[in-house]
């Protein structure tokens, strides 16, 4: 392309040559007023002489059109996941590639963006396409999104634009969309006490009526409550476990909803405990008696309550009674009327002489089946006539007694199943360095774990759920050696107080677990288990995608699983029979609060750069991308319009000078030479 134009290079400073220019004129006026009559030629000649000064000359260039740059911004983010969102947004590209590559001066720009865990942040993308395209040949700009954005967008003036910006609404805005918002919820909860929660369901198609709310605490059963819709209402939960426990809070489907992903909404409540009380009754004195009592008195989330009986009923030695004890065994009061009190009952070296009746120990036997937690520490009364055994407590009991009694030296040992369990599994590096035992109970296992025992198999410590609590049996009364540091000693109190955390319950130390959490965005899952394998970890991300992958084992009966964590939001896991949830970034993401599209979310932008709105709705129905006149109008009500800038390049240059200096010189000699002649005739 040849285009010619009349260039200027001065021979003088441009001011001095307009000065020059200015002063003929002036002088042409003044010869005017005086009546000279050459002053026209005057005036002609200073004319020449300044357009000589500014040395004009015609300048033919061959220029290259340099192509104009749309730049095309899709939303990425999770909302655009639903319906046809990311099928419109792919449509709407498609269509200005195809513009493209049909126009050979324009080109096309392509950024994708705005996924965080903050929202949706576009700005960024933004930032980024615009800094790919020269502003001089920006013909416009298209956003492809929901228009469900966390930043907000800056002016046109403000990115320095000249060019159109156009945002593709996908998706319909007018559809129906049900969601939970929780408003209020505590951090902390008490153990086994109901916490509660403020919460509203806003439904765009409904403004009035009920919906049913289910609470599940850690993927347990649900915790059921009829909620109105757009009201603060209170609904309660109880917290199960100490430590980290996931709420989960879901509301039934409304009618023609977009998504089910704002239908639920979770907490992280941390569960902590109230003191735990635990009764200790000593049968009679022993060595092991004060282990028991420093171990459990060393625990600061325990309160003990410790008897210890220095004198059977059936024992008459003449010492009064005020010399043996401080008050009197509340037998009543603590078998009868507060039983339910205490988190864990423990008899040691308890043998039957008329104290506890039968009525007493059929308590203690419903305490366990109800969900209590009871720890029988044996002694040589175990295998005789007085034994606990002989009592209806028989029914919670792990094991029965064979009558033999051994006192031969052994060393304790870890069991098969042991070695899996995770009460015992910490303890495996350091069992070959334990000190002796001198004397253990025979006894038949019934039910259970046998966990720790003797070298020739027989069991030593059995661990068993009974009904709704848990039980265990220490066969032998030698366990204070440990403590004492005899020949070395071994873990006596990291033993005994996993088994007293596993008798309360202690979710860590369950055999049988699932655990979950997300680390710098990664999922690590644990699954613990005394199998010798276990079923396909399931997961259902929180858009609703499943997958299911086998588990590797890294230890001793525990199985985990690491992936990237490639969603925001809650994630559930099943394995068998065991589920479980955790949190994907915020427990709540951002950008799930509102999945309807927003037509607000670019007007302020689009407004301010004389471009245009466009709702694709269900149907997809793209508007018209056409190149416009760069002072014509932008946007249409069908078409959306991309600014011709006319930019080009000079390839090529020729000048040819107007005023050449010999001709201009003798012109203006002729001039002034006709002035003087007109002037003197």
């Amino acid at each position: 392309m040849d285009a010619v134009t009349l260039s200027l290079s001065p021979l003088v400073p441009p001011a001095l040559a307009y000065g020059l220019g200015a002063l003929a004129l002036a002088v042409a006026i003044l010869a005017l007023v005086r009546g000279l009559k050459g002053w026209l030629w005057r005036a002609l000649a200073g004319l020449v002489l300044t357009g000589a000064l500014l040395n004009p000359a015609l300048v033919q260039e061959t220029r290259e059109p340099l192509s104009d740059v749309m730049v095309l911004i899709t939303d990425d983010s999770a909302s655009m996941q639903i319906g046809n969102r990311s099928a419109a947004a792919e449509q709407t590209a498609q269509a200005l590639r195809a513009l493209a590559e049909s126009d050979p001066l324009l080109d096309l720009v392509e950024v994708s963006g705005g996924a965080s865990e903050d929202g949706t942040r576009l700005n960024r993308a933004l930032q980024q396409g615009l800094s790919q395209a020269p502003r001089n040949r920006l013909a416009g700009v298209i956003i492809a999104s929901d228009g469900q954005i966390h930043d907000a967008p800056p002016a046109a003036d403000d990115l320095g634009l000249e060019a159109p910006v156009h945002h593709v609404l996908t998706g319909n805005p007018n559809a129906r969309d049900r969601r939970l918002i929780v408003s209020q919820a505590p951090r902390y909860g008490l153990v086994g006490d109901p916490v509660s929660f403020t919460l509203r369901v806003e439904d765009e198609g409904a403004a009035t009526g009920t919906a049913m709310v289910n609470l599940y605490v850690d993927g347990g059963d649900p915790i059921q409550a009829r909620v109105q819709i757009g009201q603060d209402v209170t609904v309660q939960a109880e917290i199960a476990n100490r430590g980290p426990n996931v709420v989960e809070i879901e509301v039934e489907p409304g009618q023609g909803e977009l998504s089910l992903i704002n239908n639920r909404a979770a907490v992280n409540v941390t569960g902590v405990r109230d003191r735990l009380r635990v009764l200790l009754v000593t049968g009679e004195p022993h060595n092991g008696a004060r282990a028991w009592r420093n171990l459990l008195k060393s625990d600061p989330s325990v309160d003990l309550v410790h008897f210890t009986i220095l004198r059977p009923l059936d024992k008459d030695d003449s010492v009064p009674a005020n010399e043996l004890a401080l008050i009197a065994f509340p037998v009543f009061e603590l078998f009868q009327l507060s039983l339910e009190e205490f988190d864990l009952v423990i008899f040691d070296r308890y043998r039957r002489r008329g104290i506890l009746r039968p009525l007493y120990f059929d308590n203690i036997a419903n305490y366990v089946e109800n969900g209590g937690a009871l720890l029988v520490t044996t002694g040589p009364p175990f295998a005789g006539g007085e034994s606990v055994s002989r009592s209806p407590l028989a029914s919670v009991l792990p094991a029965a007694p064979t009558g033999q009694i051994s006192e031969e030296r052994f060393t304790p040992q870890i069991s098969e199943i042991g070695q899996r369990h995770p009460v015992t599994r910490p303890m495996l590096s350091g069992e070959g360095e334990w000190g002796p035992w001198f004397r253990r109970i025979g006894a038949r296992p019934l039910s259970g774990e046998t966990v720790l025992e003797a070298p020739n198999g027989d069991p030593l410590l059995t661990l068993s759920h009974e009904g709704q609590g848990r039980a265990a049996i220490l066969l032998s009364d030698q366990a204070w050696l440990w403590a004492r540091g005899y020949e070395g000693g071994g873990p006596h109190d990291e033993l005994f107080r996993r088994v007293a955390h596993w008798l309360m319950g202690e979710p860590e130390l369950d055999e049988e677990r699932l655990s979950a959490r997300v680390v710098d965005g990664e999922l690590e899952v644990t699954r613990n288990t005394l199998a010798d394998e276990v079923p396909e970890l399931e997961i259902e991300w929180p858009s609703g995608v499943q997958e299911s992958v086998e588990m590797d084992e890294t230890g001793l009966g525990v199985y985990t699983e690491r992936m990237t964590a490639r969603e925001q939001g809650l994630v559930r896991l099943r394995s068998g029979d065991l589920t479980t949830v955790t949190a994907s970034g915020p427990l709540n993401p951002l950008e799930y609060r509102d999945l309807r599209p927003d037509p607000e979310g670019f007007a302020a932008l689009v407004d301010s750069s004389e471009g245009g709105i466009f709702t694709l709705g269900e149907e997809i129905d793209l508007p018209e991308f056409r190149r416009t006149n760069a002072r014509a109008r932008q946007a249409g009500i069908n078409w959306a319009g991309l600014k011709r800038n006319n930019a080009y390049l000079v390839t090529d240059a020729q000048s040819v000078p107007l005023a050449p200096g010999l001709l201009i010189a003798l012109l203006a000699l002729g001039l002034l030479a006709l002035a003087w002649r007109r002037e003197g005739a």
